[in-house]
């Protein structure tokens, strides 16, 4: 693994315009999570469920809200003013974009990505590092914000109107995923979901399900197959 808050980092996993979005507003983007508390806690217990063990990588780990939670030690990301938020909840950083993973092959026991996926310019060239760095039958999660969803819906109108951070952001159906995932060598072996309320209703802690319909939060946990 590299040193941690590089200077350089090749270009990759976001595109510029996200990337400066990122770098610039960091502190905003981090204070969603206490803005929606009850929204964070459910996607924790989401995270959760998916039951990664071993040693782990969050792709995209952004100021670690989420990782320093769900017990994930390591992460990469562009953002040198996320990565430094994320080193504070004791995260150790590396910057780094997902298409060029710093890690030898079949290093890892899993890698996690939440709400990365709809941000990357180039999916399946991270797919494609995620299964070299992964051990025989590692794991890969993958939490996004379902397009077809009222969560999903919710973020695409912000988009429209020129947000900050969702204009950038691709979102997909589980289906849609679920096909991204098989074609790159995972095979889906469980899926977790939350948030089965709207945006605009009362917020509340919900614990996962295995059920996808109308939830805006899933997170589908594969395993990585062999290439013949």
């Amino acid at each position: 693994m590299s040193g941690s808050e590089n200077s350089d980092v090749q270009k990759g996993s976001f595109g510029s315009g996200s990337a400066d979005e990122f770098e610039q507003h960091s502190e905003e983007y981090d204070s969603w999570y206490s803005h929606h508390r009850e929204v964070y806690e459910s996607e924790v217990l989401a995270i959760k469920a998916l039951d990664l063990r071993g040693v782990g990588l969050d792709i995209g780990v952004g100021t670690g809200a989420l990782s320093y939670q769900t017990g994930v030690t390591v992460g990469i990301d562009p953002s040198l003013s996320m990565l430094r938020i994320a080193k504070r909840r004791g995260i150790q950083v590396v910057r780094a974009a997902g298409e060029y993973l710093p890690f030898r092959d079949r290093f890892l026991d899993y890698i996690i990505m939440t709400v990365t996926f709809c941000f990357l310019d180039n999916p399946r060239d991270v797919l494609r590092e995620a299964w070299r760095v992964l051990r025989e039958e590692g794991h890969l999660g993958v939490c996004i914000v379902t397009r077809d969803s009222p969560w999903g819906k919710h973020y695409m109108r912000k988009a429209s109107t020129g947000h900050r951070f969702y204009r950038f952001a691709k979102f997909y159906t589980y289906e849609e995923l679920s096909g991204i995932l098989k074609e790159n060598m995972f095979e889906t072996v469980s899926v977790k979901s939350t948030l089965s309320y709207t945006p605009e209703a009362e917020h509340r802690v919900e614990e996962p399900t295995e059920s996808t319909a109308t939830k805006g939060f899933i997170c589908v946990k594969s395993k990585k197959l062999q290439r013949f």
